[in-house]
């Protein structure tokens, strides 16, 4: 038998995958983290399947589920949030898993932040605006972030920020991202994307910890910051140019 780590995507239940409805369908026992999965997710899985939320359990209590049903000859599914490469302690939990000798694979599913990202209707890299985007957090009640990680550090790239796990934080983010972007840099908030309960905010630095504090959002947000949000400019990609070559050449002598 084969443990799962199943991206369940941003909450709606049509944005998994077909491999992770297939899994989810096949499943003898599926944990999840109630905080976080719509039950229309849970509905994929087989009427007799276990279910077993994990939102009060510990990593050792999450893997003694695992490695029960596993020894039993089940078939597992551990539901993550959004994909299993960002932020959902897969690597704590497969190395439990190695030195048990239980065997394990991960579906992708679709992250937070492309969720948020199809809400707004934007491109997170816009041609000669900026073409990078960081995913990151910041420290609060969590691990320490790695001290080259400073939020000011990716600040001064440019690049697109995507903030996970911060909606808490957002008036002090802000105050740290205005000294780099400018006050009017425009920011937008998205909580629950895909979901029918979405809340999407939108201003700048200046202003959005306002709108943040009055919508009483706590959890299940995703914060963007960038001058890609604005949908700036008249430039376009070479990807789609008649004559890519002839293009550069016109830009670098413009």
């Amino acid at each position: 038998m084969t443990v799962q780590f199943v991206g369940a995507g941003p909450g709606a239940a049509d944005l998994l995958t077909l491999r992770a409805a297939a899994a989810l369908r096949a499943a003898d026992v599926c944990l999840y983290a109630g905080t976080y999965i719509d039950e229309g997710v849970l509905d994929h899985c087989r009427p007799d399947a276990r279910l077993v939320d994990t939102q009060h359990l510990d990593l050792d209590g999450i893997i003694a589920e695992i490695t029960d049903a596993h020894t039993e000859g089940l078939d597992v599914v551990r539901l993550c949030s959004g994909d299993p490469s960002l932020y959902s302690a897969l690597a704590e939990q497969t190395r439990r898993l190695d030195a048990a000798g239980v065997p394990w694979d991960v579906v992708p599913g679709v992250p937070a932040y492309a969720a948020a990202a199809a809400e707004l209707g934007v491109e997170l890299t816009v041609p000669e605006v900026v073409q990078s985007v960081v995913l990151t957090r910041v420290q609060a009640r969590s691990t320490a972030m790695p001290p080259a990680e400073a939020l000011e550090n990716f600040a001064a790239t440019g690049a697109t920020l995507v903030l996970h796990l911060a909606i808490t934080r957002i008036r002090e983010l802000a105050e740290r991202l205005i000294p780099t972007h400018g006050a009017d840099c425009p920011v937008a908030v998205v909580a629950n994307a895909s979901r029918p309960h979405r809340v999407e905010l939108r201003g700048t630095l200046a202003d959005i910890a306002d709108s943040v504090e009055a919508a009483g959002l706590r959890q299940a947000a995703v914060i963007l910051v960038g001058r890609a949000l604005d949908r700036p400019g008249s430039a376009e990609s070479w990807l789609y140019a008649s004559d890519p070559e002839r293009e550069s050449k016109r830009r670098r002598h413009a």
